[in-house]
């Protein structure tokens, strides 16, 4: 199977700046930074690179389970 070079880039696999975005029920999640932010969330952390996102909601987050 070979790559197709006209394929849509799913923003939260790229290379780019994300946010760490948390919700009311204490869930979090990796956010485009240039995407605006959904109602309801609020930034934690970033913009900064998806491995830093990653590695912050690593330390931060304290299970599946909401509040």
């Amino acid at each position: 199977m070979s790559a197709n070079s006209d394929a849509p880039v799913n923003p939260f696999d790229a290379d780019g700046a994300f946010r760490v975005l948390v919700n009311g029920r204490n869930q979090h999640s990796l956010w485009p930074a240039f995407a605006e932010v959904p109602d309801g969330w609020s930034t934690v952390h970033g913009p900064c690179p998806r491995q830093d996102a990653l590695d912050w909601v690593t330390a931060h987050d304290t299970g599946l389970l909401p509040r």
